[in-house]
């Protein structure tokens, strides 16, 4: 059984289901108003991880992850270029996608926008008026945190420490500073609904607790995030579900920031990289790898180094494919593994066994990975022994376990070669045929410096990158 650390009662334990076999999880998604960074693509791939394995271990999956597209940002961006907001939010929605599928993360099965969910927004904001947990100002209405038992919880203060903590207030219709915004005023020139309460539009705390209660109901099993959204923006999600009397999340899952120079990235300190920028510079899949060596709760620092690195592991895996000839399973790692996917395949059980011990607990990565490459050093081994049989099981059981993380082996030969590359391969194979190492080891050189690696092998000359 998975076991996961859970923010709100901060310990490990088992993921409890609301419905036998079935898994109900809420990941915050996007805000479209820029591009995304590392640290936004390490969220889409623990998630991915996480949803790859659920599936894998026989749960049926449904995966919530929202789109904001009504935010301040998108609305000062807007302004700033003479743009609509609805042109702001779709260009960036686009660029998400379009670097999330680089990093082959499996899109959620909802995509809720925000704007398509403002009637639903506008009938809590009414119900927590009427409930009298909600009032009105001249700038919109505030949730009134003393009225919400256990607020906090996320935090792990008390009301009063949170008081005591928080910044000198800056509007004085609000009855708390911790008091938030579930509906702000309609101002000149923003987008703007028209409400019982008064035009105006969502705040951000009200788009996600109606989407997640909308699409996966009361008490659904897992709502996640990076570390930052614990307080205010999680707690806050949760507050409103209470004060409504409705059961939310049964566990909370966060993971660490990505750092750079040692501070958190992120656009207002303008130290980050675009996952565009990463996908230019290297493999795709060495960022997956180089996530999948950390625990998803830890912070990690992405440098030219462990990038270079996690590039010299995928060599390895890869290498695996083609020495084992595993290139018809090389679309393992393309989309979610079933256990049916998989039946009846040569598996090695102990090592099925020892990645499964490893993932159920808490999701650790990094010794899932340790085994998985103490897997490839052995099917090596024993191949050189001359143990063929039982190499090629194991080295096909690396690839299967590989595609459960999401990570897809390539081979990266043949079907990308030019006829002049074909033709140097033939001729060197030829040479080396007849024992002209001299010629074999000018054109080894040639291929070189169009790029390749040259591999020599029983079956003659392989090719990579």
């Amino acid at each position: 059984m998975l076991r996961l650390y859970d923010t709100a009662t901060l310990r490990v334990r088992p993921l409890e289901l609301r419905d036998p076999n079935k898994v109900s999880f809420y990941a915050c998604g996007l805000t479209v108003y820029d591009v995304p960074h590392i640290g936004h693509g390490r969220g889409w791939l623990v998630f991915d991880v996480l949803r790859r394995y659920l599936t894998f271990s026989g749960l049926a999956v449904h995966h919530v992850s929202n789109v904001t597209n009504v935010d301040d940002q998108i609305i000062k961006r807007a302004a700033a270029e003479g743009r609509t907001e609805p042109e702001v939010a779709a260009e960036f929605e686009a660029a998400w996608w379009r670097d999330s599928d680089a990093l082959g993360v499996l899109r959620p099965d909802d995509t809720p926008r925000a704007t398509e969910y403002v009637d639903k927004m506008i009938d809590l904001v009414s119900d927590l008026l009427a409930r009298d947990v909600a009032y009105r100002t001249s700038t919109g209405v505030y949730l009134d945190v003393s009225r919400v038992e256990g607020y906090g919880l996320l935090a792990h203060q008390p009301l009063e420490s949170l008081l005591a903590g928080a910044r000198i207030e800056v509007d004085p219709e609000k009855r708390s500073p911790l008091d938030f915004a579930v509906w702000k005023r309609a101002k000149t020139g923003e987008p703007t609904w028209a409400a019982p309460f008064g035009a105006g539009r969502p705040g951000w705390h009200t788009e996600c607790v109606v989407m997640s209660l909308d699409l996966l109901g009361e008490g659904f099993d897992l709502h996640g995030g990076g570390v930052d959204l614990i307080f205010p923006h999680h707690e806050n999600e949760r507050a409103q579900a209470i004060a409504e009397h409705r059961a939310f999340a049964r566990h909370w899952m966060h993971h660490g920031w990505v750092m750079s120079g040692g501070a958190k990235m992120s656009k207002s300190l303008n130290n980050f990289v675009t996952v565009a920028e990463m996908i230019e510079r290297s493999d795709p899949r060495s960022y997956r790898l180089l996530v999948l060596r950390s625990q998803y709760r830890s912070q990690i620092e992405v440098t030219p180094t462990s990038v270079e690195d996690a590039e010299k592991g995928l060599g390895r895996l890869d290498a695996l494919v083609r020495r084992f000839e595993l290139r018809e399973d090389l679309g393992l790692g393309r989309s979610a593994l079933t256990p049916s996917a998989v039946a009846g395949e040569r598996f090695v059980r102990e090592e099925v066994k020892r990645f499964c011990d490893r993932m159920d607990d808490d999701l650790d990565t990094p010794g899932a990975l340790a085994g998985i490459f103490d897997a490839v050093n052995r099917a090596n081994a024993m191949a050189d022994r001359g143990e063929e049989e039982e190499a090629a099981a194991l080295a096909r059981t690396v690839v299967i376990l590989c595609g459960v993380l999401g990570l897809a082996l390539r081979a990266d030969e043949g079907d990308d070669l030019d006829e002049d590359v074909r033709g140097l391969v033939a001729e060197r194979d030829a040479a080396r045929a007849s024992g002209d190492y001299g010629r074999s080891d000018a054109i080894r050189s040639e291929l070189a410096a169009l790029g390749w690696t040259v591999e020599d092998t029983p079956q003659g000359t392989r090719l990579h990158r």
